[in-house]
């Protein structure tokens, strides 16, 4: 537990993080909201620790600004609905249950089973998103061009990039990709897909996102820039 809070206009209590660094020359400071909401301060060694609070303190309007932006967790409960991959999903718990059961009533609406203990609910709920994310995004892969194809296709949770490629082939994406539109989400893999192509962000590079994805690629490209943050409110 943090020795130290930085308290929000709104009330919140935000744990303060110091740690003191060798050869560092100025204080640092990183306010984080997830996977927890911390405010992280490095200072060198004969820094004392009351001007680095003096300059947390100094630097209050940014950091109410980006805490303030960031969407609040949000528990899920039994009885819940949320949208992924598509779908609108109501969420219910069922002890007796060992595993988990995906009903599906339409094209845009199932119910989740989830099974085990209340306090695993959270956990076997973000488990089966991550695996139905998983199987979405090599179904959206095998609908480009098969020369495109990466070797092997990873899923994180990375909180500021949607997606990556490296030069051996692998690709790797947000798992929290499963709550935006799914066009949204295929705008990101026909992204990583191009770089196969273009190990840049040159207009070469965009020109052939925009052949892979189609029309309303830059539709998709301003929703994530302007809600990317909210896909992170659940766990």
């Amino acid at each position: 537990m943090s020795d130290y809070e930085f308290v929000l206009s709104t009330g919140e209590r935000v744990p303060v993080v110091i740690t003191t660094r060798r050869g560092l020359r100025n204080i640092t400071l990183r306010p984080k909201t997830r996977p927890s909401r911390e405010i992280h301060i490095s200072k060198p060694w004969l820094t004392p620790t009351a001007a680095a609070l003096r300059f947390l303190e100094q630097k209050r309007r940014w950091c109410e600004r980006i805490f303030n932006n960031a969407p609040q967790k949000v528990i899920l409960r039994s009885g819940d609905e949320i949208e992924f991959l598509g779908r609108r999903v109501m969420l219910r718990h069922d002890p007796a249950r060992r595993s988990n059961e995906f009903v599906v009533h339409d094209d845009v609406t199932a119910t989740l089973i989830v099974g085990g203990g209340a306090d695993m609910f959270e956990r076997r709920v973000r488990d089966f998103i991550r695996a139905q994310f998983l199987i979405a995004v090599k179904q959206m892969v095998r609908g480009a061009p098969r020369e495109l194809w990466p070797r092997r296709i990873t899923i994180r949770d990375t909180s500021s990039r949607w997606g990556s490629c490296s030069s051996s082939g692998t690709m790797s994406f947000s798992w929290r990709l499963a709550f935006a539109p799914t066009d949204v989400m295929r705008y990101v893999v026909m992204h990583e897909l191009a770089h196969q192509v273009h190990m840049d962000h040159s207009p070469a590079f965009w020109q052939t996102v925009s052949q892979l994805y189609g029309f309303g690629v830059e539709r998709a490209r301003y929703w994530l820039n302007k809600h990317g943050a909210e896909l992170h409110k659940y766990f």
